[in-house]
């Protein structure tokens, strides 16, 4: 069959296919789930007798909640039940039950050595034009196609848990896949219903190396002293809209999983300062405080919901309030700024410099409360610093300097709480909370652009559909702005004298040239 045949084939419905898989547990049945829906056979092997058929079962059982919810008919569903079959790999020669696959899947246990007996076993069982693929989440493709007889034809076939929900598949080239075998692997991809997104063989591949700065940044923002972690997830999601903060994801995922992560991206790419793991993360994983799988972990979890944290209280408005001044240095923050703290019954200054009793606002980009009141000439007892970033709706950030009286700190904490919304206090941090968080996401996002691992729009689309934030990191960026994001860790790098806020060359020519980050290269 000619290769433009054959991709069409993987890609159309009613075209006949079959899929094997190895490996039965939760990735295996729900791969065997989707491809069923699509009208794929599905041969669904594992080493364990009663896995294959309860792989089946699951499926079925799935399926009937979809036929319950009126999402497909009882036909529908049992011919997709009668697609998936079981094996049992009870020795070598039981591969040969995969003979007449057109695609093999391994997703069993991330193990190199195991994965290579798999996929030697498999090569002698199945055709020459049967593609292998491996859905690891953590091992080079190249790696493991070195042990086949014809690499070409090995790919990355990654998918997420649980993977009826999880709409995305990164589709990875090794050092010698051939073009046809992605385009193949693409074509199944949309069949199943799945956004394929095309990843080059790096470390994390695309999405777990995208989601290393969402929560190493948080660890360190914690571990720096600058406010709890509830404060953190507060942030990130009442103001900056992600569905979870980087904590309540630890928790979700399970800190031995994410610590390990952290650690073996970490390794990979040769202690690159961007994914330097926190000794935090080490420590939780350490004192067994995983998260929900625990029943602790920075949360404390009762019938599988967490606690709640408790917030600081509100202060008591002093009748006695000083008038306040708003910082000029950016004209669209400082108005929006004075628009809530008038809204609040605070008398707002209009001169160009403070009175000599007035409250300070500062508005800052990537620098602390502190470092902005000696760069605009202000007096540090008396000057706070809001986080604008979004434009202060939804929770609003306070930050308090070194030096910061405490009667200012609560006036400014009751004014900007006067209309309900929430407030954080933190301490002093370039960046804040919000800006550091999702500049880093946003460089590492346009870092991964800029190291071809994969094209802007698979970068963004694997993100979102993966890991769930509003944005993809380089349409983050592009709402924000490049140069605002450039103005932001240029100032964190400049404080900290740390390279992992070293900027990305695809986001400093952008921002200089005012082109949209998801500008591709010509």
């Amino acid at each position: 069959m000619r290769m433009n045949d054959r991709i069409a084939a993987f890609g159309d419905r009613a075209a006949p296919l079959t899929l094997g898989i190895v490996g039965a547990g939760t990735m295996g049945r729900g791969i065997a789930q989707i491809a069923a829906e699509a009208g794929v056979d599905v041969i669904l092997a594992d080493v364990a007798p009663d896995a294959g058929r309860a792989g089946r079962d699951f499926v079925e059982n799935m399926l009937k909640r979809k036929v319950e919810k009126g999402r497909m008919s009882v036909a529908e569903a049992e011919a997709a039940t009668r697609r998936v079959r079981p094996l049992v790999l009870s020795d070598a020669d039981a591969y040969r039950g995969f003979a007449s696959c057109d695609l093999v899947i391994e997703a069993v246990v991330e193990r190199m050595e195991v994965k290579h007996g798999v996929l030697k076993a498999l090569e002698a069982a199945v055709g020459p034009d049967c593609i292998l693929a491996t859905n690891t989440s953590s091992l080079s493709v190249t790696g493991f196609a070195a042990a086949a007889e014809r690499p070409e034809r090995v790919a990355g076939y990654h998918f997420f848990n649980p993977v009826p929900l999880m709409r995305v598949v990164e589709v990875i080239a090794g050092a010698r896949t051939a073009p046809g075998t992605v385009a193949c692997l693409e074509a199944l991809a949309r069949r199943m219903g799945h956004r394929p997104a095309r990843a080059t063989d790096t470390p994390g591949f695309l999405v777990n190396h995208a989601g290393r700065a969402f929560t190493s940044e948080g660890l360190r923002i914690v571990g720096e002293g600058i406010c709890g972690f509830a404060d953190v997830d507060r942030v990130m999601v009442e103001a900056a809209g992600f569905n979870m903060g980087p904590f309540q994801l630890m928790d979700l995922v399970g800190m031995d999983v994410a610590q390990a992560v952290s650690e073996s991206l970490y390794r990979q790419y040769y202690e690159e300062p961007r994914f330097r793991p926190s000794p935090l993360g080490a420590q939780r994983k350490a004192a067994g405080l995983l998260g929900r799988k625990s029943g602790e972990g920075f949360y404390v979890y009762r019938g599988g919901k967490a606690e709640p944290v408790d917030e600081a209280q509100l202060p008591v408005a002093d009748s006695s309030r000083r008038p306040v001044w708003v910082s000029g240095r950016d004209e669209a923050a400082s108005e929006e700024l004075r628009q809530i703290l008038a809204s609040a019954g605070a008398e707002v200054e209009a001169s160009a410099a403070p009175s000599a009793d007035a409250l300070c606002f500062v508005a800052p980009w990537g620098m602390d409360a502190s470092m902005a009141a000696l760069e605009e000439g202000l007096d540090p007892c008396r000057t706070v610093a809001v986080d604008m970033l979004f434009a202060g709706r939804g929770r609003r950030t306070l930050m308090t300097g070194v030096v910061s009286d405490r009667a200012c700190r609560d006036q400014a904490h009751a004014l900007l709480a006067a209309d309900g919304t929430g407030v954080s206090v933190i301490h002093d941090s370039p960046g804040f909370v919000a800006q550091r968080i999702v500049a880093s996401i946003v460089n590492l996002g346009c870092e991964m652009a800029q190291q071809r691992v994969a094209a802007p729009e698979d970068i963004d689309a694997a993100v979102t559909l993966g890991l769930g934030y509003p944005k993809g990191p380089l349409a983050f960026g592009d709402a924000i702005g490049p140069k605002r994001i450039l103005a932001i860790l240029a100032a964190m790098h400049d404080f900290y004298g740390d390279p992992r806020y070293r900027p990305s060359p695809w986001l400093v020519r952008r921002a200089r040239l005012g082109v949209p980050l998801t500008t591709p290269e010509g």
